[in-house]
């Protein structure tokens, strides 16, 4: 299989300015999703910026970067741009991997890109897991999807879906509650340079998704349920702080690992 990732990342975030260029760990944000990226064995590897300072964070640790424009709306519409630029075949298949998500499984990653070959009526794949904790179902940046029968989206929504009619509180309902969704996504590249050209709806714009277009406009998107569920994102400094012990957790147990040698154990 194979498969390009694209990484768009924006300085400009209205909750935390500057979230590529956050320092976890030892090194910034933005770094820790590209070695993701590289482990998952993509084919080709772009991080899309319109930002100098994260162009020049990305060259410093080795990352093939391209600067996009500052106009776009989307990481898709980036992704677009990257595509039509590469000049990249219809067939290839191009994951977004989003710049604030540094504890995604590189498993994942080919599960969402291997999903959209194996499911040629899919203009794009996206990932989902189940959801248990009430507070999640209410919460608005928790994004919640419902599927048909063979796992294809019927709807996105910050909203609590779907709802059972006849409980009162979240706590009442059946367990699981519902899934949320993983905003990963795989396209061909065919269809990013498609999605660019499509006018945005007026449901994408109410919920602030961008899959929306995608749905309003008639494609199918598959949700496959993840193999792994992907660690905490990076939205607030709360979430800065979290996702750094996290890393420094991971770091420390691989540190350990690597002590414990062959001839160490044999002894």
């Amino acid at each position: 299989m194979s498969f390009s990732i694209v990484i768009p990342a924006r300085y400009a975030s209205s909750r935390l300015p500057g979230k590529p260029l956050r320092v976890l760990a030892g090194k910034p944000l933005i770094a820790h999703v590209y070695d993701c990226a590289v482990s998952s064995g993509a084919r080709e590897i772009v991080v899309a910026t319109d930002d100098e300072r994260i162009a020049d964070a990305c060259r410093d640790f080795g990352a093939p970067v391209m600067m996009t424009a500052a106009s776009h709306r989307s990481g898709s519409e980036r992704l677009a741009e990257v595509a039509r630029r590469r000049g990249w075949d219809d067939d290839e298949v191009v994951v977004n991997l989003q710049g604030d998500e540094p504890l995604t499984p590189p498993a994942v990653i080919r599960q969402v890109a291997e999903d959209l070959l194996e499911h040629p009526q899919a203009s794009m794949s996206t990932l989902c897991a189940p959801l248990h904790a009430a507070s999640q179902l209410n919460d608005p940046h928790t994004v919640k999807v419902v599927r048909d029968a063979a796992g294809y989206a019927l709807y996105f929504s910050r909203a609590p879906i779907p709802w059972e009619r006849d409980v009162l509180s979240a706590e009442e309902r059946l367990d699981p509650l519902g899934w949320r969704h993983i905003g990963l996504y795989a396209y061909r590249a065919s269809y990013l340079r498609r999605y660019a050209e499509l006018s945005p709806c007026v449901l994408e714009e109410i919920e602030k998704l961008e899959q929306l277009r995608v749905l309003w406009h008639g494609a199918r998107i598959h949700v496959a349920e993840a193999l792994q569920a992907p660690g905490h994102g990076v939205d607030t400094p709360q979430d800065l702080a979290l996702v750094e012990a996290l890393l420094e957790q991971r770091r420390k147990e691989t540190a350990d690992g690597e002590k414990i040698s062959p001839a160490s154990q044999a002894s």
